[in-house]
């Protein structure tokens, strides 16, 4: 698996440098607490993607492929299911061959697009080695995708926890997607078993997902 898409996508949450006020809108707590998770958060988040980059490429890739193996024995047959996924960013695993091969079998793949801070994504319909465009803060979206709502929507994750809840790049966007879209659909995030933290210290706007996913099978399984 070659560096450079890595490099040059970029994340759906990218609005990290704005924590803690990145989740504008969401519940307030006590600003002290506040302040000190979002401190301890953005610590844990640089030594993690430090961790996740030092990877190989050759070992990225097979633990990609491991967690790939994992995603479909776990998910089960997505024909017709309309599953959002993301471009890969600073050693995250590279979906795109596992979104072809689901495209293939019959799912309906989708990225995720930024509309302007504070606001839930939106999801258009991509195919690996479809065309892209820049969106907002040069965040490639699908240059001519449908606009769809996600059956199953995978995130990517930074850090996780045994509750479910992921610690992400700090913009909020998949917790207000999920808290806002109805039905809510299945959330699953996936990332490396190395980035399973006791707790991220949840706060009143995180979001659990109903399962993580890692090279090593399923990490976290809540019940419905």
């Amino acid at each position: 698996m070659a560096d450079a898409p890595q490099r040059t996508a970029s994340p759906v949450c990218f609005l990290h440098e704005l924590e803690p006020d990145a989740a504008g809108g969401f519940a307030a707590v006590d600003p002290e607490q506040r302040r000190d998770v979002a401190r301890w958060r953005r610590a844990e988040r640089e030594r993690l993607i430090a961790a996740r980059l030092a990877l190989d490429p050759a070992t990225r890739a097979a633990l990609t492929a491991r967690l790939a193996g994992h995603l479909d024995a776990l998910l089960g047959s997505l024909h017709g299911v309309v599953v959002s996924a993301w471009l890969p960013f600073r050693g995250e695993p590279d979906l795109r061959p596992w979104m072809a091969a689901a495209a293939a079998r019959g799912a309906v793949t989708a990225l995720p697009v930024v509309e302007a801070r504070g606001r839930p994504l939106r999801f258009c319909t991509w195919r690996p080695g479809e065309a892209l465009a820049p969106g907002p803060w040069g965040i490639p979206m699908p240059a001519g995708g449908e606009a769809v709502v996600p059956d199953l929507m995978l995130a990517p994750v930074v850090g996780f926890d045994g509750e479910g809840f992921r610690l992400g790049y700090g913009g909020g966007f998949f917790d207000r997607t999920l808290a806002a879209l109805a039905p809510r659909p299945r959330a699953v995030g996936v990332g490396l078993a190395a980035a399973r933290l006791a707790t991220i210290f949840p706060q009143p706007h995180d979001v659990p997902m109903d399962m993580i996913v890692t090279e090593a099978g399923c990490a976290v399984r809540r019940s419905p």
